[in-house]
């Protein structure tokens, strides 16, 4: 069954992919058509095809720029301080530079060309340097420094010993020759280092600044988190951000700056500082934020069109391997999420591994997660029971795809066709039957009493009693709270599924177990694909009353639960998963629209529709005389179990459904309260539910 929900994403994730940067030599790039044949990577498509050779060039000019730095350098300092006087004028600056100073520069350059060439200094992409192409550089320089010292010297050794006279001392003392040696190598590395910089400063400041589509970016959170994002972002600029600085409570006290990135403050200051600073986006990159501190957010910023964004996983931005598209937007389920489900495994795995595992309603939102569950446990066998076609064949296609191992097989059967369902269990002999298949629009339901009767009803005693005929030793009921003092025809007829679970395993060698829960997100026939195509199309979006609330839970969430509960009991028992609180929601679909970069109220309007057939204001946990217990497993109840008159029961079905294909809705809802004493129509429970 799936089960009556809201939410899903607002706007669809940002497609995943990977940077890739400059290639790492020479060769050639092919072109593309438009203006992208011209460019490559953001440069010439000339300079990416001669790019090797362009780097030599390059850094030619810089050892030449270097050495006279150097020089020019060395002796301003000594001509500053006058020392030593008898070389301050004259010799140094005429026989130094037109006898000395060609041969030196050639073999410096000869020198730093070879040695950068070995380390692999031109290989590197300038636009991305960083610490450890810094180092390179210094230990090239440094290398390049002590082969142009040992080769300078045994050069002037070797001269002396031809010519017998001390060429270089005539010219140069020897404590300035040391000087210029000293500041080749500083000025070596301030070169090369300094236009790689310049060039990373441009993609990642100027070019960035100056692109009309520059996304501005607000990033919540600090620490090594904000730390790792924002290098990322920086050593991704073509992606467009603008990081404009960061906010987090946790230290709110703090002052500097990121890697550029500056603190400005606490959360509270989101809206103003969206305002100020002309914010496109918010990046929520906290590890720990709470749904609840990520609603307050979205809420305080309502009014400014800012859009929320995520980091799809912390660990991953810590390891670097996240991809600035990676990231996606906030969407309601981040919002309403709870943490994570702890399960017993071990439990879970002994009752299905090895065995056969069938699941009716397969092709919905809750059949469909139950089955991707269950084949993680590694059942023999998982049957997959659907009326719907084109769902059975998505599920099963995905299953074969990810499951290659797995047994799977797809049977169109639907559940009210008793001798189908017999014949898909005394073929297949499952050990457990997960019963999800159901009708589940409460409005819809009104309409179509008759077949809400069928199917709820008539479709889980078939089921069950298939179940029971193939000898399956357990069976789990997908219920929902709507069964629970029920308003409606889909709450009455999945109250009728509990107690018929209840009779047939007092009645029959096989245990029925029936867990409860609420709405999930992103379920089949959610307000959320309704709310998205609301707000697509530039409202209203329609909220039947500002006061409606309802438990949510996520599909895997609830479907890990109903695979923990059915581990648990004898049969007969009713579980409840623990929904948190209820959501009003009115603020889910203000939540919705903020979170499309939207304004309610001022984009896109709400609209109150009022109440519709079925409906109650809120749902209740408990029936009246009903106890729940708690279990071993902290996000699961338990009913206290009551015995029930089976044979009562099981009468007043077959009546009912009996009655159900001549009966009239009246007559039929009249079998329905003789079965559930406590269902009353919409209209008879206003002012008992506050509505």
């Amino acid at each position: 069954m799936t089960q009556a929900a809201t939410s899903a994403t607002v706007s669809a994730p940002t497609p995943a992919g990977s940077h890739s940067g400059p290639p790492a030599g020479g060769g050639d790039v092919p072109a593309v058509r438009g203006r992208e044949s011209r460019t490559a990577f953001g440069l010439p498509i000339f300079i990416v095809r001669h790019r090797l050779a362009i780097c030599m060039m390059a850094h030619v000019l810089f050892f030449s720029l270097s050495m006279l730095a150097a020089f020019a350098l060395a002796y301003n300092f000594h001509r500053a301080f006058r020392w030593p006087p008898a070389y301050v004028d004259g010799p140094i600056t005429t026989g130094w530079l037109t006898t000395l100073f060609p041969p030196l520069l050639l073999l410096a350059v000869a020198i730093k060309t070879l040695v950068f060439g070995v380390t692999g200094q031109y290989r590197g992409s300038w636009r991305y340097i960083g610490f450890h192409d810094l180092f390179g550089v210094s230990w090239a320089s440094l290398i390049s420094s002590v082969i142009l010292v040992v080769a300078y010297f045994v050069i002037e050794n070797v001269a002396t010993q031809m010519t017998g006279e001390a060429m270089i001392d005539r010219y140069v003392p020897p404590r300035l020759r040391q000087s210029i040696f000293l500041l080749d190598f500083g000025t070596t590395v301030a070169f090369v280092c300094g236009a790689r910089i310049v060039v990373r400063f441009y993609y990642e400041e100027v070019r960035v600044h100056r692109a009309e589509n520059a996304r501005r970016l607000l990033i919540v959170g600090s620490g090594d988190e904000a730390e790792s994002l924002v290098r990322q972002i920086r050593r991704m600029p073509d992606e467009g951000y603008v990081i404009v600085g960061l906010v987090d409570d946790r230290a709110s006290g703090q002052t500097g700056t990121i890697h550029g990135a500056a603190f400005l403050g606490s959360t509270q200051r989101l809206p103003a500082l969206v305002t100020q600073h002309r914010v496109d986006e918010v990046l929520i990159a906290l590890p720990g934020a709470r749904p609840r501190e990520m609603r307050q957010w979205v809420e305080r910023c309502s009014g400014t069109g800012v859009r929320f964004r995520v980091l799809p996983s912390v660990s991953a931005v810590m390891e670097d391997r996240v991809q600035v598209n990676y990231i996606r937007d906030v969407d309601i389920a981040d919002l309403l999420r709870r943490d994570p489900v702890r399960l017993d495994t071990d439990r879970i795995a002994q009752q299905i591994k090895g065995r056969t595992i069938a699941v009716t309603g397969a092709g919905g939102s809750i059949g469909s997660e139950l089955t991707r569950q269950i084949a993680q446990f590694g059942p023999r066998r998982v049957v997959l029971m659907e009326q719907a076609e084109n769902a059975l064949f998505e599920i099963d296609r995905e299953l074969r795809r990810l499951f290659p191992s797995l047994d799977v097989v797809a049977a169109i059967a639907d559940v009210c066709d008793a001798p189908r369902v017999a014949d898909v269990f005394t073929r297949h002999r499952p050990d457990l039957v997960f019963h999800a298949a159901a009708h589940k629009h409460v409005p819809m339901m009104e309409f179509n009493v008759g077949e809400a009767i069928k199917n709820n009803v008539g479709g889980t005693l078939a089921v069950a009693r298939a179940a029971a005929d193939a000898g399956v030793p357990r069976m789990v009921l997908i219920s929902t709270d709507k069964a629970i003092n029920p308003t409606s025809i889909m709450g009455c007829t999945k109250r009728v599924a509990e107690l018929v679970a209840q009779a047939l395993n007092q009645q029959r060698d096989i245990q029925i177990v029936t867990v409860r829960f609420g709405n999930v997100l992103g379920s089949d026939g959610s307000v959320v694909p309704i709310f998205q195509r609301q707000i697509a199309a530039g409202g209203p979006v329609t909220v039947t009353h500002p006061d409606m609330r309802r438990y949510f839970m996520t599909i895997p969430e609830a479907s890990q639960l109903v695979l923990q509960a059915g581990t648990m009991g004898q049969g007969g028992e009713i579980y409840l998963l623990d929904m948190g609180e209820p959501i009003r929601i009115v603020d889910l679909a203000r939540d919705m629209i903020t979170l499309s970069g939207l304004r309610p109220g001022v984009d896109v309007d709400i609209e109150f529709t009022g109440i519709r057939p079925g409906e109650k204001l809120f749902e209740e946990l408990t029936i009246d005389g009903e106890e729940v217990a708690g279990t071993q497993h902290p996000s699961i109840g338990v009913h206290k179990h009551r015995d029930v008159d089976a044979d009562a029961i099981l009468g007043s079905v077959s009546s009912l459904l009996a009655a159900n294909d001549a009966a009239d809705d009246e007559r039929r809802k009249d079998l329905l309260r003789r079965i559930v004493p406590e269902y009353r129509g919409n209209s008879e429970r206003r002012g008992a539910n506050g509505e």
